[in-house]
């Protein structure tokens, strides 16, 4: 029978809330009611708005309320080398091309088109870059344009043909390779993206059920695309309910009097806290 491995993997661009801390919770309680192993990731491959007092503190909180983990805390800014590896099969197979088109560009192409394709997110990008010929994306390389790197959806969902991921609570869900159209994979200075980055490390890692809120769940389809492209096995997904306030906003970063730092700060106990997550999380389902 197959270990258990769960992981949390938080962005440290703001402290724990407890939202955050019900999705910290269930990875680890699932990962130890299996006997299994659970792992904690710093997903901080946007340096411009990571900070390391984040992640301090976010650990903090994780042993103040008893979720233990197992092994090194993994952090991806550390891993650019790997994920760099990994897009460069990608582009030698021809599925990744630059993109030189700014914001306002592509609003712009968006406006003017009266059947812009439309994903879980907004508009999709319309590939104006897409079929730039080679001697074009040089030239415009040369020159020194900002670009970002983008996965062809088309030439992807070909390449990888049909696939599914199962999630507990939903079953089997076919897999939309065209759900986010030509989604941004790497940045110039950053050669890698969420999509890519969580792909290559829950493969790397071995995790077999991954924990997350039901927001995620369009991004899994991208990341089953990633799976099958690259020959990973896909784990199994716990998309699980957000939690909320009475007036139904889910909870966030800002929400400071939310933050698991406050509720120490006023006296709860790390029970009463999980208590409480819990308590929201039975509301929201």
């Amino acid at each position: 029978m197959m270990s258990v491995v769960t992981r949390f993997a938080p962005s440290p661009t703001g402290e724990l809330h407890l939202g955050s801390a019900y999705s910290a919770w269930t990875g680890w309680h699932r990962a130890r009611e299996a006997g299994g192993t659970f792992l904690v990731r710093i997903e901080d491959t946007d340096i411009r708005r990571c900070r390391r007092e984040y992640e301090t503190a976010i650990l903090a909180d994780l042993k103040w309320l008893g979720f233990d983990w197992d092994g090194e805390v993994r952090r991806q800014s550390e891993h650019f080398a790997t994920y760099g590896k990994v897009l460069d099969q990608l582009d030698q197979r021809g599925l990744v091309y630059p993109c030189f088109c700014s914001r306002a560009e592509i609003e712009r192409e968006i406006a003017a088109s009266a059947n812009a394709p439309h994903g879980p997110d907004g508009p999709l990008y319309p590939g104006n870059c897409r079929h730039l010929s080679v001697q074009e994306r040089r030239d415009r390389i040369a020159a020194g344009q900002e670009l970002c790197l983008r996965l062809d959806c088309e030439g992807a969902a070909r390449e990888a043909g049909p696939y599914h991921f199962f999630d507990e609570s939903l079953g089997r869900i076919e897999g939309q390779p065209r759900l986010m159209g030509d989604f941004v994979i790497a940045r110039k200075d950053t050669p890698t993206s969420y999509h890519l980055s969580v792909t290559v490390d829950d493969h790397l890692q071995g995790v077999t059920l991954v924990t997350r809120g039901i927001d995620v769940l369009p991004s899994t389809h991208v990341h089953g695309l990633l799976q099958k492209l690259l020959g990973y096995a896909a784990p199994q997904y716990a998309h699980h309910r957000l939690l909320t306030d009475a007036t139904g906003r889910r909870f966030a970063k800002r929400d400071r009097d939310m933050t698991i730092r406050a509720m120490r700060e006023s006296g709860m106990s790390p029970a009463e806290v999980v208590e409480r997550a819990l308590a929201a999380a039975a509301v929201a389902a």
